[in-house]
């Protein structure tokens, strides 16, 4: 501003007569050149250095995150089949032992059958066996009850031959 004041008046030729001082604009342009270098080694570098690790440090994020979205929708898949299987095999034991149970009842109701209708048997023989002794109880009965009944009647004692076969007849008289 000093030399505008000091040189009003005078005729400055080429870049002075714009206002521009030649000498001034070099030296800001070798100070600016000198500041970018220096900015550019000590700021820069470190500055895109830390940019392109933390670049590095998102895009290896991003393809871990991808990476482990793929291994989740694959787990989930396995745990899927898996679970699937694991139905499977479960219905299948549960009818497995469903039959085993069916077959084990079956089983035992034919093994209380088969006692059953062995007791029966043995009831029936037993039957048998009770009635034929009754039977011949009761013929000795009848037999005696008829001699005396006989001897009641005729008055005299029957000797054995002819009271068995009496006995004997009358008998079979009554089941006929």
């Amino acid at each position: 501003m000093t030399y505008l004041l000091t040189n009003f008046g005078e005729e400055a030729s080429g870049i002075g007569a714009l206002g521009i001082d030649g000498k001034a604009l070099l030296i800001q342009l070798v100070t600016f050149v000198l500041a970018i270098l220096v900015l550019k080694k000590f700021a820069f570098k470190p500055i895109i250095k830390i940019l392109n690790e933390r670049h590095e440090t998102i895009e290896s994020g991003v393809k871990l995150g991808e990476q482990m979205q793929k291994e989740k929708v694959e787990l989930e898949t396995k745990v899927a089949d898996t679970l699937q299987k694991a139905r499977v095999e479960a219905d299948k034991i549960v009818a497995d032992a469903q039959t085993a149970g069916r077959q084990t009842v079956a089983e035992a109701e034919d093994a209380a059958r088969v006692k059953a209708d062995g007791m029966i048997a043995q009831a029936t023989e037993r039957i048998k066996q009770d009635t034929a002794l009754a039977r011949k109880k009761l013929e000795k009965d009848v037999a005696g009850l008829v001699a005396e009944a006989t001897e009641a009647i005729i008055h005299e004692k029957v000797d054995a031959k002819k009271d068995a076969a009496l006995i004997e007849r009358a008998m079979q008289e009554s089941t006929k």
